[in-house]
């Protein structure tokens, strides 16, 4: 009996031995499991931080490439309006952007305005003027509020200064459409393309500037001669491509020899440069007023037709012969008109006009004839 009990005493430590073992190494598998998908969550937690760093070190790494091939393609061009236009199709792809303005300004003269995604009439109503010269402004925000029936008018606006090599030289701003679009987040991003943007922008401000004082007649300071026949160009080659209209007018002093043989050509000089100043004083500013060549003036008239041209001659009619000249006394001016057909390029252009001009002086002082037109009693000058 005895040794039964023992037996049987043995047998049960075995069984418990055996279950503590079992108990043992399922904890242990259990644990080991616990570990390993402690580890596992880890590695994804890890490998998604890698994924997230990598894809912003690959947009960090795109956005430089952009913002380099911009500064690349802007210090390539000396041209002012194409690096506005890049400036502003850079600046209009900021997220959140609806409309861009950028004001540059100029030496004696109105700032240059170019806008993006926004009407004159809303560059008119929301532009921003530039600070003084030494004005520490780094940013300025913008908030308005519309009228109740202007769904998509501007909400909010963000503007940054832009700089030379030495001084300020504009205003680069940036408009949302939308009540609620944090704008004012763009600060850095606007701050770095006007930074990048700004001498270039200088650069090619000189150039136009520098440009125009060769292309000024030095007597009247009206555009010259190589000017006239360059825009000319330049705006037919325009017309015929966009499907717009253009007119142009010659005008030509009546008599002016006799005036030059009666007074001298100092003197004669003087009336020219009168008479150019009272062409200013009258033509639109999107005309081109040029000296063509002697005692004859023309004006490109772009988005115009054969009636504003009319319209045109009898303002500078009216400007000559409201008072008499300082040397000369009163004068008239003769015109011949043309527009822009399908079928012309510069030179059968410019043929047309001249000979309208040249129809007028012959059929008497004072006239204005329009391309195939006879002159008549009804263009008399006042």
């Amino acid at each position: 009996m005895k040794t039964v009990l023992v037996s049987l005493g043995t047998t049960l430590v075995t069984l418990i031995l055996v279950g503590i073992g079992i108990w043992l190494t399922r904890r242990s598998e259990a644990s080991t499991q616990e570990r390993m998908t402690l580890v596992i969550r880890e590695l994804h937690e890890r490998m998604d931080t890698m994924r997230q760093d990598l894809h912003a070190a690959l947009e960090t790494a795109q956005e430089e490439v952009r913002r380099n091939r911009f500064v690349g393609e802007l210090a390539g061009s000396i041209d002012l309006d194409e690096v506005l236009a890049r400036t502003l199709d850079a600046v209009g792809a900021l997220p959140g952007v609806d409309a861009a303005l950028l004001m540059i300004t100029v030496v004696d003269g109105e700032p240059i305005v170019e806008v993006t995604g926004m009407t004159r009439e809303e560059a008119e109503e929301y532009r921003v003027s530039p600070p003084p010269a030494g004005s520490r402004l780094r940013a300025l925000t913008m908030t308005y509020e519309p009228a109740l029936e202007e769904e998509t008018a501007i909400r909010r606006g963000l503007a940054v200064p832009v700089h030379g090599e030495s001084d300020q030289i504009g205003l680069l701003s940036v408009f949302t459409r939308l009540p609620d679009e944090p704008i004012a987040d763009l600060e850095v991003e606007l701050e770095s393309l006007a930074l990048r943007a700004g001498p270039a922008i200088e650069n090619a401000r000189r150039f136009r500037e520098a440009r125009q004082l060769a292309d000024l007649d030095a007597l009247t300071s009206l555009h010259n001669r190589r000017y006239f026949h360059e825009t000319l160009a330049r705006e037919a080659a325009r017309a015929h491509r966009y499907d717009r209209r253009l007119a142009l007018i010659l005008l030509d002093l009546d008599d002016f020899k006799a005036i030059n043989d009666r007074i001298g050509h100092l003197s004669g000089d003087s009336v020219l440069a009168e008479i150019a100043e009272r062409i200013r004083e009258v033509v639109r500013s999107a005309d081109i007023a040029c000296r063509v060549g002697g005692d004859e003036f023309g004006v490109i008239l772009p988005e115009s037709t054969l009636e504003d041209a009319d319209q045109l001659y009898a303002r500078l009619r009216g400007a000559v012969a409201a008072r008499p000249t300082t040397l000369a006394g009163a004068l008239t001016v003769s015109a011949g008109m043309a527009e822009l057909k399908s079928d012309d390029d510069p030179t059968s252009f410019f043929e047309r006009a001249d000979d309208a001009l040249y129809r007028a002086k012959a059929g008497g002082k004072g006239r204005v004839v329009a391309e195939e037109q006879s002159p008549s009693a009804d263009n008399n000058a006042v």
